[in-house]
Order: C-alpha cells, then structure tokens, then sequence
C-alpha cells in the first residue's frame, strides 16, 4: 500500500479545523481555556462527557474512552482506514500529499485505479451533458419533470442519461485516451456472445451515478427510459471499483446534514432521494437497488444514531424494514418507521402534497417497536382463540426486547384492546418469554450491559485504592499540560519510576518528561520506549489528560498540592515495603512523611484561600 511521508500527513494534520470538523457530528461549547464538550457522537448519552482540544486537535469521551486525533476521528466516523482518511482531510483542506517510494507493482496498481475513478468521473459528466444538451432524452427530462425533480437538484446528483446508439460512449472514452479494457473492467462496456465486440452497457437510460462517501463516482444505477424497455433498472456489476452492498445513494451529499441533525433517512429508489433532497431533507439516503447489508448499516450508524425507515409499503419494503431491525439491533442505532400511503413512495407523496407532506410524515414517524406490534396485529386473526394465540406468540420475541416502562405499557393496552384480552391477561401472555441474556442488544438498538458479579471485599478495597493512586497521577499529569512552564519544573523534581504506580501513567511521565508540554502528543526521545506513535495505550492516556488540561484554569498552587500528594503516596508505598521485611527501622521515612504531610496541608490552604473555596 502506499504511503504519504510523514510531512504530508503534518500539513493536513496543520491544515484542519478540528472544531469545525467535529461541530459537524455534535454540538460544541466552550468548557474552559482550551477545551470544548458536547454530546458523545460515538454512544449515546444526555449528559455531555465528550471533549476536544481544538488546538492540540485531540478529543476525549469521559464515559465511553473513545479518544484520538484529526485522523482517528474521521476513521471512525466516516469508516474508513488511516490512509483513506488522511486522502479525504487532505481533499478538504487543499493539500498535496506525497508518497514515500513505493513498490513498483503497487505504483502500478494505484495508477490504473486512479484512472478508472478518472474515466467514471468522465463517463458521469459526459451523461449529464447528454441529458440536458440532446434532443434524444427530451423523453428523460420530460419523465423527470413529472416527478417533480428540478433540474438544480438533478444536477447536484449528476443524473445523466445514456445515448442509444452502441457505441457513444466507447467512442468518447477513447478519444479520452481510454481503452477498451478500461472501459470494459469498469463496467461500461459488455460483451457481444456472438462476436466478442465490446459494446455499451447502457443505452436510452437515465442515469444515476452511485458514489461513495468522498463524492468519487463508482458505478451508475440506470433506469429505463421507455415502458417496454427491460430490465426496468440495469446497475454496474461488481468489478475492481465498485462492489454492490457497500455504499448509500447520495451519502456524499447527505452525511454532514445527517450529522447535524442526529437523524438519517433511508429510502429505496434513486427519486425518492433526490425528491427529499429537494424537499429540504438533505439527510436522505437510498439503498442502491440491494437488500440492506451490514455494510450499509454500518454507513447508517457513522452518520447518524436514529434512522428513519421511509421504505414502500410493499412486502420487500416490509422485509428491509425487518433487516434493519436486526442488523440495527448490533449497533447503538435507533430505529423509526415513516409511514407512507399504501402504494406511494416518498417521491410520489412529495408530488401530490409537496413538502409539507412528506415533513409531516417524517414528523409522525414511530419506533420499529411500536410498528412490529401494530403490524403483527394489522395482519393477525383476532376473532379466533387459536388466532389470538398465534398473533401472541409473534409478538411475545417483540415484547422480550422490551424492559419495563411507558412504551411497553402503551403497547400492552394496544394488544390488550385489539385481542379482547384484560390488560393483566395479556401482559402475563407477552411475557411468558424468556428475557434476553444479560449483555444482549434489544429490537431498539440498545446494549444493555451484564451486571458485574460482586467482588470480594479485599478486591474491592485493592481496586478502589489503585484507582485512587492513579486518579492523583493522572490530575498531576493533567495540571503539568496546563501549565507548562511549572510543569516541567514539578517534573524534573519527581522519579517516574518511583512516584507513578501505575505502569501507564509512569509511561506517561516519562514521556511528557522527555518531551514538550506545549505538544503532549507529539513523540519525544530518550524517554525509554514511552512513544506515543507506537503505544495506543499511552496515545488515548495523553489525549484524556490534554482535553481535562484544556478545561482547566493554570494554578501553580494546585500543582504543588498534586506532587506534595505524589510524594506522600511513594513514602507511604516506601512504608509498607518497610514493615514488609522484618525489623526495618521506618522512624526516618515517618519523619519525612510529617515534614512532607505538613508541607501538603500548608499547601492546599493556600489553595482553598486563593480559590474562596474555604
């Protein structure tokens, strides 16, 4: 694989705004000198526990430890790797990357991929002027525009439309340079059974370039252009660009807006995403002619934590919603359903009641939940006994997901109302069910964590005083990014190896120690192996204290009364060791234990006057 040099990878790190770049996922306020917070884009949560440091370009969750930097950020929300992250940073921010030397067969590889982006990039410009531009797909334009698709938006998602003729596009293609392998091993071009000519894929249709994430076209989705024309949608086949399952129609152009909003719309056909788009809801997607997949789920919850079902109301509409449900049920993804007239889709309904219509539907939408138990009654038979019984056990792996609270009281009066059955009754029926394991996901999309078994009282009192220890180090740690200048000295008077118990936090010493504070993250040497590039441990360590430094005030008194507590805590640990070994005198570690004590009682007076806290 290539790689960029280590400069390049500087310049977009140099380049990005981190707050801009996160205030994209969740909303951000300032919390101290250097430091923002907000709600958790990667768990759900009411109480914001997540924070930045626009500056050092660092984040940090203080409920679920997600942490990292500009690149790790973009990876996990976005999905991608490291290098395609640094590629799509890069793109934003306007920066050249330059690669280190590089195999020459992976050179080679590189090159000719880049070729074929190029040639689609091409292909897909090349259709949308033949759309708007030929008096032959007048019968295209005419289609679009009784769907009520304008053509700012067509031209937003570069719908195009391909000549009829069998060569067109080969023809163009060469002329720019491209041959006929290119253009047959990205899918535009097949070939003839009868004389093996290679010839156009797609012809008299409208075309719908399919996309990935960063806008770089892939493959199209085609329709056909006439009543007799079959089959009614043609798309790319899998090749070494683009491979069905993977992507969401119009994620490019619907990420950030789904980001801003907490919600994504998922729909079917390529209109009905447009028709949204148009509609003012830019946070629409559309499956690209295939069953939903975990890959496409996966896409869903990098976008957005709530996705709205706005899927026809026929039986493979149905079936997807259900899909979803269960690959939605292995993500921290909340699932609603809009529902739509029987027969309509969104583009339809947004035809005939405009905007509003749609918005209002969106606005009515209902958990998955509350759909699976309104359809399984819709569709059973509850004039029967054996009816009602076959309908409960439907719904009885349904109500399982469900713990106790209002929603699953609502819908146990829903039941009870339809099937003629006493409240009491029918909740005994529906729960009659083992519940989920402990650990297990609900139909909801929430994880509900197995309770920890008890620990044995001496554990217990080992790991509460651990944790203690290391919470001090870590607020020390923490103080010394804040304020640099005193930090460093506070530093230089204290031995790692001798007042950091925990081997992380020492770690961490000895790298702040060797390097700068101003630039905790950076790598530093002669630190004994502490090197943040290369010990994740460490790196997510150094990213918790930067962000709690950022919200902090400099105090140089607090300082002193954290290494005054480091320093009581390794004669204390210096103590036992002692008393360990039989007939060690401690008499002088207790004196300097005293001196030490009264130093540190001194000191947080000073800290409690200085700061009105006393």
């Amino acid at each position: 694989m290539a790689l960029y040099t280590k400069e390049s990878k500087d310049r977009v790190r140099d380049a990005v705004d981190f707050l801009e770049l996160v205030s994209a996922r969740t909303e951000l306020r300032r919390a101290g000198p250097a430091r923002y917070e907000g709600l958790c884009p990667f768990h759900d949560e009411r109480t914001p526990s997540f924070g930045i440091d626009p500056a050092q370009k660092v984040y940090y969750c203080f409920g679920c430890q997600a942490s990292g930097d500009v690149f790790t950020f973009v990876q996990e929300t976005e999905g991608v790797d490291f290098k395609e992250a640094l590629e799509l940073l890069a793109e934003r921010s306007g920066v050249e990357l330059t690669l280190e030397a590089e195999d020459p067969r992976e050179a080679e590889r590189r090159k000719r991929r880049e070729r074929l982006l190029e040639l689609l990039s091409r292909t897909a410009d090349y259709y949308q002027r033949y759309l708007w531009e030929s008096r032959e797909a007048e019968r295209a334009r005419a289609y679009l525009a009784e769907r009520g698709l304008e053509e700012e938006i067509l031209r937003e998602f570069r719908v195009g439309y391909s000549p009829s003729a069998w060569d067109k596009l080969l023809i163009a293609s060469r002329r720019g340079g491209f041959s006929n392998r290119e253009i047959y091993d990205v899918g535009l071009a097949q070939r003839s059974k009868q004389n093996g000519q290679i010839y156009d894929r797609f012809r008299s249709r409208i075309m719908f370039p399919l996309a990935d994430v960063r806008g770089r076209v892939l493959g199209f989705g085609a329709r056909a252009s006439r009543a007799d024309q079959q089959p009614k949608y043609l798309n790319t086949s899998d090749n070494d660009v683009y491979h069905k399952g993977l992507h969401l129609y119009g994620a490019d152009l619907a990420r950030a807006h789904a980001a801003r909003a907490g919600t994504v719309i998922l729909c079917e056909g390529y209109t009905d995403v447009i028709a949204l788009h148009q509609a003012g809801m830019r946070n629409a997607v559309g499956l690209m002619g295939t069953a939903l997949t975990s890959e496409q789920v996966g896409e869903l919850a990098r976008m957005a934590q709530t996705v709205l079902l706005a899927l026809d109301a026929d039986t493979a509409g149905q079936e997807a919603m259900l899909r979803a449900s269960s690959l939605a049920a292995r993500r921290n993804l909340e699932l609603r359903v809009v529902a739509l007239p029987p027969g309509a889709d969104p583009a339809e309904l947004i035809a005939h009641g405009g905007a509003e219509a749609i918005a209002a539907a969106v606005e009515k939408s209902v958990p998955f939940v509350r759909f699976r138990v309104e359809k399984a009654l819709a569709d059973g038979d509850s004039d029967s006994p054996e009816g009602r019984d076959r309908t409960l056990a439907q719904l009885r792996p349904v109500f399982a997901t469900l713990p106790p609270s209002a929603m699953r009281m609502e819908l146990t009066r829903i039941v009870a109302g339809r099937l003629s059955l006493p409240e009491s009754l029918a909740e005994q029926l529906l729960a009659q069910s083992d519940r989920p394991a402990r650990g297990t996901a609900s139909a909801q999309g929430e994880r509900r964590p197995a309770r920890a078994e008890p620990s044995a009282p001496r554990e217990a009192r080992a790991a509460v005083g651990g944790l203690r220890r290391e919470e001090t180090e870590r607020t020390f740690l923490a103080l010394c990014i804040a304020s640099p200048e005193e930090g460093e000295r506070a530093l230089a008077a204290l031995e790692p190896g001798d007042h950091f118990s925990g081997a992380l936090t020492r770690r961490a010493a000895q790298h702040l120690l060797a390097g700068d504070l101003r630039a905790p993250m950076h790598p530093s040497s002669g630190n004994g192996g502490a090197d943040p590039e290369h010990d994740p441990e460490l790196r997510a360590l150094l990213a918790e204290l930067v962000v709690e430094a950022g919200g902090l005030e400099p105090h140089p008194a607090m300082l002193e009364v954290q290494s005054l507590q480091l320093e009581l805590a390794r004669i204390d640990r210096s103590i036992q060791r002692a008393r360990a070994s039989a007939g060690v005198d401690v008499s002088d570690l207790a004196t300097r234990r005293g001196r030490v004590k009264h130093d540190f009682d001194e000191a947080y007076a000073r800290v409690l006057e200085e700061t009105g806290a006393g």
